[in-house]
């Protein structure tokens, strides 16, 4: 990866993390997924020697700052789930685009389900099943992204 550098990488968080702070109303806040996690997850899976576990806890501190939830509670959930990507991330090279999809689908539901333990845990109310929403508009922005001439371009890059 000699043209990947550190200034690309943050420099897509912090647009990301605007992303996240757009002010959506209605059933667009519904389903908004979390772009900030999705691009700190694009990162982990692809520059791990870049985007690691620390910057993951810097962007949820940050993220927990801008939106004024518990102070901790989004850098723990990323954390962990950036420890999750990492852990299997050689793996996922092997993979087939479905395959990592699928992946990371399941590392967007493990974040919200965190989320959900410490925002209960708070004393929140139930948030029921529409809770989980941005997980599916996440994953399928996330196949959009994998399918875009940006990603083919960030890959080509690497090569």
């Amino acid at each position: 990866m000699p043209n990947l550098n550190r200034k690309h990488v943050y420099l897509s968080l912090v647009t990301a993390l605007l992303l996240q702070l757009l002010p959506f109303s209605g059933i667009l806040l519904q389903i908004k997924p979390d772009f900030l996690l999705l691009v700190l997850l694009f990162w982990l899976l692809r520059a791990p020697n870049i985007c690691n576990i620390g910057v993951a806890w810097t962007a949820g501190i940050l993220m927990d700052l801008v939106t004024g939830d518990v102070f901790g509670q989004n850098a723990l959930a990323y954390a962990i789930t950036a420890f999750l990507a990492v852990m299997y991330q050689r793996r996922l090279i092997l993979f087939t685009v479905l395959q990592q999809s699928v992946y990371v689908l399941l590392l967007l539901f493990v974040n919200q389900v965190i989320l959900l333990l410490l925002k209960s845990f708070s004393g929140s109310e139930y948030f029921g099943w529409t809770y989980f929403v941005p997980s599916l508009t996440g994953i399928m922005l996330w196949y959009a992204v994998l399918h875009s001439r940006v990603s083919v371009h960030i890959m080509a890059r690497q090569q």
